[in-house]
């Protein structure tokens, strides 16, 4: 049976340690091929190694708990983003207040808090709830973004969305 095992395995791994050749065809072409053909000069091609990076925490492998040392070392969230915001158009504001959402997920985290960031500055308290009250912002062009804190320190922020207030002054009219 063990030698069974071993021959599937080995069997297996055969292909992962295939040479690769190379060679110009009569049309000056460069050709790839695992398999030289007969009567060409083929040259084999050494490939560098492949650059790998481990995977440590997932979003899905992320279990949240209570203590202040799992908040710090908890894996950033899958989706993180502000929206209720408009693309393409000015956001109209009278008096500069609007409400943003946040998609975050997986749920938020018990020692994680979201703040907004309007023009890379952070504004208002962190809070864990995902409606987020904007009020009094100057009209013209404003970056939003949100990020997660854990324990005051900076674990993600989303990307920023660049909007535009328009606010309509109705004060004192020019004679």
């Amino acid at each position: 049976m063990r030698l069974l095992f071993a021959t599937a395995l080995l069997a297996i791994t055969l292909p992962v340690t295939a040479q690769i050749y190379q060679y110009t065809d009569d049309k000056g072409n460069r050709v790839y091929t695992d398999q030289p053909p007969l009567g060409v000069d083929a040259s084999s091609v050494e490939l560098p190694a492949i650059n790998s990076v481990p995977l440590t925490n997932t979003p899905a492998d992320t279990q949240h708990t209570d203590t202040p040392e799992a908040a710090q070392q908890a894996a950033p969230y899958a989706v993180l983003q502000l929206t209720g915001l408009p693309d393409n158009e000015a956001l109209r504001a009278n008096n500069g207040s609007f409400n943003v959402q946040v998609e975050i997920e997986p749920q938020l985290g018990n020692q994680h808090r979201l703040q907004l960031l309007v023009d890379g500055q952070a504004y208002g308290a962190a809070s864990t709830s995902t409606h987020l009250a904007v009020t009094n912002l100057a009209r013209g062009e404003h970056r939003l973004a949100v990020q997660v804190l854990a324990n005051g320190k900076v674990l993600q922020i989303s990307s920023e969305q660049i909007i535009t207030v328009q606010r309509v002054h109705v004060g004192n009219r020019a004679p």
